[in-house]
This record gives C-alpha cells, structure tokens and sequence, in this order.
C-alpha cells in the first residue's frame, strides 16, 4: 500500500519541476509590473492629440476630424479626411505624447 502514494509522488516531480519555475517567473514578472506602474492613461491629452493630428492633416489640405478615439491605454488615434481642392483623402494619426505616426490614404471611389 506504501508504494502506491510513493509511486505518485515520483510520478508528479517531473510536472512540478516544469510547472514552479514558470510559476514563480510569471509571478516576479506581474510583481516587476506593479511595482513599475504599468502604462499610464494619456486619455486627457485627447485635445493635445487632436490639435497635433490637425496640424499634421494641414500641410495636405483643409482638415476634417471625424473621430478621436482612446485606442489603448497610452495611445489615442485621430482619424479624418484633408482635401486639397483636387481630391480628398483619409487619415490616421497615432499619439502618445506626441505624434508616433501618420498614414495619409487615398480615397476610392
């Protein structure tokens, strides 16, 4: 009867070599976040991002922002159209803190 439970035991130390260190790595690796404070939310710069992306959207033509909007936690996009009298396209324009990118696209019609 004793060598049942023994045989499981040895039987388990295999799994439980592979499972505790990742365990213990995914848990020093959630601490190492909190403790770093994580993202932070630049939801109240929306204004700032819109000014930015409407200056950029501006060197391409009469800007129209069609939406504002909080992508992720550190991130808003700012999506419209320019037209520069001729023909009239989209864009995209990430922010952070500042302008991270710009994609100008045609139209189709």
């Amino acid at each position: 009867m004793r060598m049942i439970p023994l045989f499981l035991v040895a039987s388990a130390v295999p799994v439980l070599t592979g499972c505790l260190p990742m365990m213990a790595v995914s848990a020093a690796s959630m601490a190492a976040q909190s403790a770093g404070g994580g993202k932070v939310s630049n939801s109240d710069l929306q204004p700032q991002a819109r000014d930015a992306c409407t200056a950029e959207a501006a060197k391409y033509g009469t800007v129209h922002v069609n939406v504002v909007e909080q992508h992720r936690v550190d991130q808003i996009i700012v999506w419209g159209i320019v037209d520069d009298g001729k023909e009239s396209r989209s864009f995209e324009c990430d922010y952070g803190t500042k302008i991270t990118g710009f994609t100008l696209r045609q139209i189709s019609r």
